[in-house]
Order: structure tokens, then sequence, then C-alpha cells
């Protein structure tokens, strides 16, 4: 097996899932909470994606985030009791983010996180014409998949030489191998996955964790 992505699943994933990560108890309400909504809860990132952001947040110092689609806001919330100073996230869905709202004051962290709710595209328009161009540590990438072109090129505007730039989904359920899946979702991780590798101006590293999370380092 050595050289390659061990299958994580049955046992050996609840054995991973008591040892890989320590949850916050407000994180793991949070998580609860957003089960109960359903299908739509499969939106929230896992706990393990959790954790894994927060230590990148610590390990670049990254005070400045910018976040593609918030949901219940547990991605911003696990980066903003990392250490992140100011969030800055663009969602479009006032009863999804009211959840994270809750919950990001019960943390002591509201004041840390800045929600646009008129969408990605607005928000690097504003962005942009504030002179705030390559001033972010970090960017994370998690909201409409036909979106995540422009996501991507306003982040590498946004941030700075250097910083990293986080896109989720990027293994789709394993569909993106799979020809006969040409809906419009899939067809677009497909592009920004060919997009991402093929890119001088970053550095890259796909991780198949939860549903794949591309790293991308600005240079």
């Amino acid at each position: 097996m050595a050289g390659k992505t061990i299958g994580v699943t049955g046992a050996l994933y609840d054995y991973y899932a008591a040892h890989a990560y320590r949850e916050p108890d407000i994180l793991k309400n949070l998580r609860e909470e957003t089960a109960t909504l359903g299908g739509s809860a499969a939106m929230q990132i896992g706990a393990e994606q959790g954790a894994f952001m927060g230590l990148i947040v610590k390990l670049m110092g990254a005070k400045r985030v910018l976040e593609f689609g918030t949901f219940t806001g547990y991605s911003a919330l696990s980066m903003a009791l990392a250490g992140a100073t100011k969030i800055t996230c663009a969602d479009v869905s006032k009863e999804w983010t009211d959840i994270g709202r809750k919950y990001w004051q019960k943390a002591g962290v509201a004041d840390r996180i800045d929600l646009h709710l008129d969408g990605g595209n607005a928000v690097i328009d504003r962005l942009l014409k504030n002179g705030e161009a390559g001033v972010f540590d970090l960017a994370f990438i998690d909201a409409d998949k036909p979106g995540y072109a422009a996501y991507y090129e306003g982040s590498l505007k946004l941030v700075r030489s250097g910083g990293l730039i986080l896109i989720d989904n990027t293994l789709w359920g394993g569909d993106v191998a799979d020809s006969e899946k040409q809906d419009d979702d899939t067809k677009a991780i497909r592009a920004i996955n060919e997009t991402v590798l093929k890119d001088p101006r970053v550095e890259i590293c796909m991780l198949p964790i939860c549903d794949g999370l591309t790293m991308a380092r600005k240079l």
C-alpha cells in the first residue's frame, strides 16, 4: 500500500474520527444543529477538515481570510477560533448564515466575521474597488460550483503572494472520475481542477480529505 492513499471506511474511519482531531464543543454543537437540516447538511465541511483548516491558519499566521460559501458558519468559526482576525464571508442565504451568526456570538468571535449576502462576485468587485487586492492571507472556496472559476480568479487578485487558496469538493464524491457524470456542477469541478493543475501562478496539492480539498499557494 506504500505510495497510495489508503481508503478510510468502516471501522478504520471510526478509529480515524476518534483519533485524528479534537473538535471544540462549540463546533460540535453547530455541526449537530446543522445535521437537523436534512439533505442540506451535507454542504457542511467535516470536522476533520475544520481542524485541518484551523491548523493551516495557525501555521500561516493567517489574519485576513476570504470565504466564498459560508452555509451555517462552521468553516468561518473554525478559522476564527484558530486566530484569524478578519474573515470576509460571501454567501446568499440569510436563513443558513443566521445559524452561523448565533454560534459566532456564542464563541465570542462575531466581531471578526464580516458577512455579505450579495454573493461572491459582488464581494470580489467591492473588495477590489476598495483597494484590497493582495491583502488576504487565505481564501476558501466552497460555494456554487459553476462560480468556482470566478471565485478562483478573484482570489488570485485578493490573496497576497505566498498566500493560500483552498478549494473544496474537488473530488466531488468521486463523480469527477465518472465520464457518465455530465451535470453542470461536476463539469465545473473538473474544469477548476484542470485550471489549477495547469496554472503557473500557483503551486498545488490536492488532498483526499472529506470531499477533496485543493491547496493552491500563490507565487
